[in-house]
């Protein structure tokens, strides 16, 4: 059997990342294959498939905003990661409030405790998604102790469950 990457690799952070077009219209989109790449400066970086709306933004305005979820917000990270942006105000169908950044174009997300601000630093192609690394420039921290979503594949999702301590 030949499993998808993303079920041998799993539990992945789901993130809400934002976006938007040259004329400002905004867009959301869910996203797993996200991972943290420096401490200082704060680094991010993402995978995006090229088909996306995500992608065809970031092609326009290289900003993009990452916005954490609660395990709580199940639904709301679900329709953005199954809607197309481009039939679909993601942001109504799924309630979510988008609020101005300080420093980029692409809209925050009122509801998610955590939101970074980036702008993008380099973009490569990977087999069949592009690698994007963005600089965080500005941070919005609401709350750290949250339990955030966490993806396995498909419409799999866990929150964390017991908290382990290494001695």
């Amino acid at each position: 059997m030949v499993y998808r990457i993303s079920q041998i690799l799993y539990p992945r952070l789901a993130v809400l990342i934002t976006t938007c077009d040259r004329s400002g219209k905004p867009d959301v989109a869910t996203f797993s294959f996200f991972m943290p790449v420096s401490f200082e400066p704060k680094y991010v970086a993402f995978a995006v498939a090229p088909q996306r709306l995500t992608f065809a933004n970031l092609q326009e305005v290289k900003e993009f905003v990452v916005n954490v979820p609660t395990a709580g917000m199940l639904s709301e990270v679900w329709v953005c990661g199954s809607v197309s942006g481009r039939e679909a105000d993601k942001f109504k169908l799924a309630g979510l409030t988008p609020v101005p950044s300080e420093k980029v174009k692409p809209p925050r997300i009122k509801e998610c405790p955590v939101q970074l601000e980036c702008v993008v630093e380099w973009m490569g192609e990977f087999g069949d998604h592009w690698l994007v690394v963005g600089k965080a420039v500005a941070e919005h921290v609401e709350k750290t102790d949250f339990e955030p979503l966490l993806h396995y594949s498909g419409k799999r999702f866990f929150k964390p469950g017991e908290k382990l301590e290494a001695v």
